[in-house]
């Protein structure tokens, strides 16, 4: 069974669908009782990072993800939901995240190396670039595109979690983990065969389900 953590910042129902075509048992839960003994979790995310950790402890989730993680549970976020596993955001400010990896999240230049201009939003089908391809999460996913939704980026100096990469005016994080913990700068429910294969070997690999 793998488990939706519901705090009201994610994009639930195509994640949910997605689940339903790979015949993969899943449960949706706004509080922690509700997904107490899941085989894995999907923690999905759109919106603002200051707000989603608000709402994360807002639901009791905070420390139930940490404890979870820390007990080797699989857990794969999802776009905003990958960011809030880092140490920090500067989106609005500085908000303190998860802190479950070593990185701080800062918002595209919108300004390349040349001094030519590009736009932010990273919006649309992007290639990925497989850095790992041994990993468990990669069986079988090839370097197709998927789909990219987000202004903000992650910043991280440590290049072991770096699973595959993306080329947008700079790198981006596109697909990260460590261990037990992986996750996807974009929409895995959305990418088509790639990130089809992504949330399959996710549930069906790592949650051995």
């Amino acid at each position: 069974m793998i488990g939706i953590i519901d705090y009201g910042m994610g994009n639930l129902f195509s994640v949910s669908k997605a689940l339903e075509r790979l015949e993969v048992d899943y449960v949706l839960g706004n509080r922690p009782a509700d997904l107490a003994n899941c085989d894995g979790y999907i923690l999905p995310g759109v919106g603002a990072f200051p707000d989603a950790m608000k709402a994360l402890e807002a639901h009791g989730f905070i420390p139930f993800i940490k404890e979870k993680v820390e007990n080797g549970v699989p857990l794969y976020g999802i776009c905003l939901g990958m960011q809030l596993l880092f140490d920090l955001s500067h989106e609005g400010g500085e908000t303190e995240g998860l802190g479950l990896l070593k990185g701080e999240i800062t918002r595209f230049s919108g300004m390349d190396e040349e001094g030519s201009s590009y736009k932010v939003p990273h919006m649309g089908w992007n290639q990925l670039n497989i850095h790992q391809p041994g990993q468990p999460l990669l069986k079988e996913v090839k370097e197709d595109h998927v789909y990219f939704v987000h202004s903000f980026v992650v910043q991280t100096k440590d290049p072991s979690i770096l699973y595959a990469t993306s080329d947008y005016h700079v790198e981006v994080p596109a697909i990260i983990g460590k261990g037990n913990l992986v996750a996807s700068q974009f929409h895995p429910e959305k990418s088509g065969r790639a990130g089809m294969q992504l949330l399959e070997n996710f549930c069906k690999v790592l949650c051995k389900k």
